[in-house]
């Protein structure tokens, strides 16, 4: 970016708002993040809650959402699933063979898409929280057998209060360990498709917006990809350490999200 951003957010008109590490670790909201939504409310500024974690569906993120007291709707929650199903239905697929949650299997049902196909056209590789070995063995079968793997989105791990857990990268290691495959496609963010479409929609230009997350690799990568303004949050899986030797360069580094927009 070519303009300067301060704690203000002067200038921004809508916010995209990862969710793990950024407003909330595990069950709890990040310290300042109500009120911070309350000031991006008060001045107008649209939000809208982004997240790779495709451990649980729209209905779900929102019930989750309210329970800690954020108010949102379906067309606010952007998921890596979104951009994972835009790319299944895209392709035609109609088979497909799911390692993920039930909240996820009937995301991807939802569309028409089987899930448990004993002859998939792909494994689907989500955030399974619901994992199991069984799971595991039979989407390694198909992969030795020659059939590609998809993964809802690259994140090695998962922030919580007690440390990382293993994501959707880490399963994706395990699989490569165990067959030897790779994903061919890796939906959700840094892929700028995340939001350029609602940027579109919203009819704003990418100096106008803000990317804001914990993570360098996916949400600061899709800020540079799409445009954005990147505004990393040191609440989550990033460190200052990790800044300085990380390819991306956030417009703007902040403790948490309960700096921002603190200027009114």
């Amino acid at each position: 970016m070519t303009e300067a951003l301060d704690e203000s957010l002067d200038g921004i008109e809508a916010a995209f708002l990862d969710l793990d590490g950024t407003l909330y670790l595990g069950g709890s909201l990040v310290d300042g993040a109500l009120e911070f939504l309350s000031r991006l409310e008060a001045r107008g500024i649209r939000r809208y809650f982004l997240s790779n974690n495709s451990s649980r569906s729209v209905s779900q993120y929102l019930e989750k959402l309210h329970g800690l007291g954020v108010t949102a709707s379906e067309d606010e929650v952007l998921l890596s699933t979104h951009d994972l199903l835009s790319w299944l239905t895209s392709e035609g697929v109609t088979e497909v063979y799911l390692v993920g949650t039930e909240g996820m299997r009937l995301m991807i049902e939802g569309v028409g898409i089987g899930t448990r196909s004993e002859t998939p056209q792909y494994v689907i590789l989500g955030y399974d929280t619901e994992v199991t070995y069984e799971k595991l063995a039979t989407a390694s079968i198909h992969l030795h057998n020659g059939v590609p793997l998809v993964a809802s989105h690259p994140d090695l791990v998962c922030p919580s209060p007690d440390g990382g857990l293993p994501d959707s990268g880490a399963f994706m290691a395990l699989f490569e360990a165990a067959t030897g495959v790779s994903p061919t496609r890796v939906c959700g963010k840094p892929n700028a498709g995340m939001i350029l479409h609602k940027m579109e929609e919203l009819g704003l230009a990418a100096k106008q917006c803000a990317m804001v997350g914990d993570r360098l690799y996916t949400d600061m990568e899709m800020a540079e990809r799409s445009g954005v303004h990147g505004i990393l949050v040191l609440s989550g899986e990033a460190t200052a350490e990790d800044v300085a030797s990380a390819n991306q360069s956030p417009s703007l580094i902040v403790g948490s999200v309960a700096e921002l927009c603190s200027g009114d």
